[in-house]
């Protein structure tokens, strides 16, 4: 099979990827859940007109003028309001988030009077409307004020509260099983032996379906045998998994077995080939609703790919209105050379200039098998297929790496 370009490969990796089934939940659990539904106000904010400082609300045609005087008639809290009516020459003591009494249309604030027994002398006339919050400033019953398909954020769960809503219809979360494959591979705090080196890979693709919104189930790592394999890909099946990650075997060596058994147990294959570096070697297909993808072993080759299609893949599960990942505009902080006919990510630091102009600069070594480049960098540098030499201070463009 060619080479895919990577946006057809992207194309297939999304292709039919529709969000999860509804479910409910508690406000107070629906932090970065996706909403499935538009959520409408079932009440108005604020429900009535509310003092916005401390003060006495008055009528502003009594008020309009310095040293006036007004009988205080009454009081206002925030949750006591006053059941009389402002008249003539009278004012009614109001606090922040009090209730305007009916007729009054201005407050003065406390420290524009003074108070004197019953009475207060006005020291700056009042003007209608001034320090009042009218009902329905901030929103109206009825007004959609979330949107399907939103990730909520602290400050969406404190709208939705407002709006009266103690729970919410969101998206299921998409469960992500994540299988290693390796003879090499030992575990994390383990001696390696010769020949073999520690796991690293599922570390970071845990952390990355976590960030995203998905549940991870760790399959942990399969022997470099059919079976073992076969095994993995049969445990990922029963859990219910929506979508699942194998790493390494992705190649096409004799002890590169996943594509194998991937095949064996009925998945049919979009593609296995990618015109990208690093990580040409990635597989896609799907067996029944189970989506899978089959990313090389290297780290940094396996952290990009996940990046760039497991992410997307994970936010249209999810019920995500946006998906793919946002290119930014930058300029090279060093030259870079001419390209071949795969796409580039080259791992890159950025810094920002006085004038706000984002540069990126590739880091000096670009092997797919470096972690510690991985982790100092700050986003992936995209170099198209068969592009020139380029200077640097030249324009390029970046994706944004999570932090």
């Amino acid at each position: 099979m060619a080479l895919m370009p990577v946006s057809d490969a992207l194309a297939a990796v999304l292709a039919g990827a529709e969000p999860l089934a509804e479910e409910t939940v508690a406000l107070d659990r629906a932090f970065h859940r996706v909403l499935a539904r538009d959520v409408a106000a079932r009440r108005t904010q604020p429900p009535e007109a509310m003092s916005a400082m401390d003060g006495y609300a008055v009528r502003a045609a009594d008020a309009a003028k310095v040293d006036t005087r007004l009988t205080v008639i009454g009081e206002v809290a925030a949750g006591r309001p006053f059941a009389g009516t402002v008249g003539a020459g009278e004012a009614v003591r109001i606090f922040t988030g009090g209730v305007v009494p009916e007729n009054a249309d201005a407050v003065v604030i406390q420290e524009d009077t003074i108070a004197d027994g019953g009475c207060i002398t006005i020291k700056e006339a009042a003007i209608a409307g001034r320090h009042i919050r009218p009902a329905g400033i901030d929103f109206r019953e009825g007004d959609v004020l979330l949107r399907r398909g939103t990730r909520l954020t602290e400050r969406d769960l404190a709208l939705a509260a407002g709006m009266n809503h103690p729970q919410l219809a969101v998206c299921r979360r998409p469960t992500v099983a994540i299988l290693a494959t390796g003879d090499e591979l030992v575990m994390p705090g383990s001696t390696p032996g010769h020949g073999q080196i520690v796991y690293s890979n599922g570390y970071a693709l845990h952390a990355l379906a976590r960030s995203e919104g998905a549940d991870t189930i760790d399959l942990g790592v399969a022997a470099d045998t059919l079976a073992a394999t076969t095994s993995g890909i049969r445990r990922a099946r029963e859990s219910g998994a929506d979508v699942l990650i194998t790493t390494g075997g992705a190649s096409v060596g004799d002890h590169d077995l996943v594509q194998q058994a991937l095949r064996d147990e009925g998945i049919s294959m979009a593609f296995w080939k990618i015109a990208m570096r690093p990580g040409k070697p990635m597989m896609n297909g799907q067996l029944g609703s189970m989506r899978v993808i089959g990313l090389p072993g290297n780290p940094v080759s396996s952290y990009v790919c996940a990046f760039l299609f497991l992410v997307p893949l994970i936010r249209a599960l999810s019920g995500r209105s946006v998906v793919h990942h946002r290119r930014e505009r930058a300029v090279l902080g060093r030259d870079v050379g001419a390209n071949d006919q795969r796409e580039d990510y080259l791992r890159a630091r950025l810094a920002e200039r006085d004038d706000g102009t984002l540069v990126a600069v590739p880091v000096d070594h670009q092997d797919s098998s470096l972690l510690a480049n991985l982790a100092a960098a700050q986003a992936l540098l995209v170099r198209a297929p068969f592009a020139p030499k380029a200077e640097a201070g030249s324009a390029c463009e970046v994706l944004r790496l999570p932090i």
